[in-house]
């Protein structure tokens, strides 16, 4: 398994915990990533991405309802509520090629979710890549802003990055 799908995994869980109880710290839930991840390379790309979701996630929420015809957050299943928080969150703020982001997402809905549960994720995501179907979204895009990628080759004398400035999950 790639260490971005190990990574992927972790923040959906860490997102399905913080979704049942917002109570937990970003302490907490970093101190759950550093006891999970397996490598310095997910545990430094689940963070980044964790705190990406968790830094846009109102416009990110917003995003998903707008496009998703008859269904409100609360409705969904709370699993795929955060596949789509994670993959809405790659689609518009990182490099990472679109059908990639999908194809990772329907695998992670496979894996957590219901036997629904890849085709729903697919059908919202796929209305969320930016520049398909335009004519469907009045909301307006997010800013673009690529994330910095991850080491591919762990180096145990490297710290873990450093959280975006003014990030609420900064410790």
């Amino acid at each position: 398994m790639s260490l971005r799908k190990q990574a992927r995994q972790l923040v959906v869980q860490m997102l399905y915990q913080i979704d049942l109880n917002s109570d937990i710290t970003a302490e907490e839930i970093r101190a759950m990533i550093d006891e999970h991840g397996r490598s310095k390379t997910v545990r430094a790309f689940a963070w980044e991405l964790f705190t990406g979701v968790m830094e846009f996630k109102q416009q990110i929420d917003a995003e998903i309802v707008h496009v998703a015809e008859n269904w409100s957050l609360k409705r969904m299943a709370v699993t795929d509520r955060n596949i789509l928080r994670l993959g809405t969150y790659e689609l518009l703020h990182t490099d990472t090629p679109s059908a990639v982001i999908i194809d990772e997402a329907v695998e992670l809905a496979r894996e957590f979710g219901s036997a629904q549960s890849s085709q729903f994720v697919n059908g919202i995501l796929d209305k969320l890549v930016p520049g398909r179907h335009d004519e469907n979204r009045a909301a307006p895009p997010l800013p673009t802003e690529p994330a910095p990628q991850p080491p591919v080759e762990e180096d145990p004398e490297e710290e873990d990055p450093p959280l975006k400035p003014g990030s609420p999950w900064a410790t």
